[in-house]
């Protein structure tokens, strides 16, 4: 039996199309998704260079052309779960890496995917198994890896990522999960991942199912939009998804140079991933907040009212978010000093002193003391009234005795 807690790609029915011959076979696909995202005019800003982002999924074939020389390959967490000699397929991790950070190859790398930050390398954590690999299972059922996702995110930040994509999903979290996110948002690292693929598995009314690890504080959870740039129907529809990408019939790498059409909020995550790898080469020093902000506030086609938890606050844009983000450089939301509270302590602690006033609005206290004083002397009012009358009634009932 799998665990509830099993950790799977969050990835909907691919289709396998032929290995292009010419540029159009393959970037013509893309046409859709650069548009959407307007990342001609934000590459003239930036390609996302000096960025690393960490891919934790199934492994990247590091030696596809469109990928070749952007990829680093990290550690392995699924060890023990294939029988020897197995070979990962890596075809998940390399769809995702594939929409990250894919150059292209031929003249001008006009050929094969562009991913949205072209010039980024990727690390590769493989976290999880593909469903064909015979320890597909044994994977999911054994309790020895259990928080393969949370030691796959403390490995990829002190590897040095600036991004973590996480185009995975499970029913459960940890605390370990927890504790790895809470320690990689601290380090300044930005954590993405899918909102999951089980909307038309509705709870609750018209709510799917939490995912984690996007349903964690702080991660930025991305549903899918359909061709139309609405909520695709598989994309789950909840309270943790902050913003949309496209993920439908959407172009990516596969191992072994194959190229793979596919939908699902792995994909749509990949994409979100990409712009903030191009915010964070930008602005390397943003903190994870602001960039979350800078991608919610840049976002296109908003829902009525800003915000739905079909689409979050709309389609990511690459070009509005950097634009965004540079309203937003030099802020920063994370305090600093000697009295800055631990978030591993409790808020009332014995060494807890008093609150020290850092401003005092004189104006405001002299209004709320006058206040006070009108009421405390209608209360001393009222009581000598009510005094007066129960003295009144007292002697009346005395006269009417006599």
């Amino acid at each position: 039996m799998l665990r509830r807690g099993a950790v799977v790609a969050a990835l909907g029915s691919l289709l396998l199309a032929t290995p292009p011959v010419w540029a159009d076979d393959v970037r013509g696909g893309q046409q859709a998704v650069i548009e959407t995202l307007d990342l001609a005019k934000a590459w003239r800003t930036t390609r996302g260079a000096g960025v690393l982002v960490a891919v934790l999924d199934s492994g990247v074939d590091r030696r596809h052309r469109d990928l070749a020389g952007s990829v680093r390959v990290g550690k392995d967490f699924t060890v023990g779960a294939n029988p020897r000699g197995v070979t990962p397929r890596r075809l998940h991790g390399t769809y995702m890496a594939s929409l990250i950070a894919g150059h292209g190859h031929g003249p001008e790398g006009k050929r094969g995917i562009i991913g949205v930050a072209p010039e980024a390398h990727v690390l590769s954590v493989r976290v999880i198994l593909e469903d064909e690999e015979p320890g597909f299972r044994e994977f999911n059922s054994a309790e020895r890896f259990e928080d393969v996702v949370a030691r796959g995110i403390r490995y990829a930040v002190d590897e040095g990522a600036d991004v973590i994509n996480m185009s995975i999903s499970k029913e459960l979290a940890t605390r370990q999960e927890r504790a790895a996110i809470r320690y990689a948002i601290s380090k300044g690292v930005v954590l993405v991942a899918a909102a999951g693929n089980h909307g038309d598995n509705k709870i609750d009314g018209d709510f799917a199912p939490y995912s984690y690890p996007a349903a964690f504080p702080g991660v930025v959870s991305v549903g899918a939009t359909d061709r139309r740039l609405r909520r695709a129907a598989f994309s789950n529809r909840n309270s943790s998804v902050l913003v949309s990408a496209p993920g439908v019939d959407i172009m990516g790498a596969g191992p072994g140079g194959q190229y793979w059409v596919g939908r699902g909020t792995s994909q749509a995550t990949a994409l979100v991933s990409g712009v903030a790898a191009l915010i964070k080469a930008k602005y390397p020093d943003m903190s994870p907040p602001l960039v979350a902000r800078a991608l919610s506030t840049g976002a296109t086609d908003r829902p009525p009212g800003g915000y739905d938890t079909a689409t979050g606050f709309g389609v990511v844009n690459a070009t509005r978010a950097l634009a965004e983000a540079g309203k937003l450089a030099g802020h920063t939301e994370t305090a600093t000093g000697a009295e800055v509270h631990d978030p591993a302590k409790p808020l009332a602690g014995g060494d807890a002193g008093p609150v020290r006033v850092i401003t005092r609005d004189q104006r405001q206290v002299t209004l709320y003391s006058a206040i006070a004083a009108a009421a405390g002397a209608g209360a001393l009012l009222s009581l000598a009234v009510i005094f007066v009358l129960v003295r009144r009634v007292r002697r009346a009932q005395s006269s009417q005795e006599a």
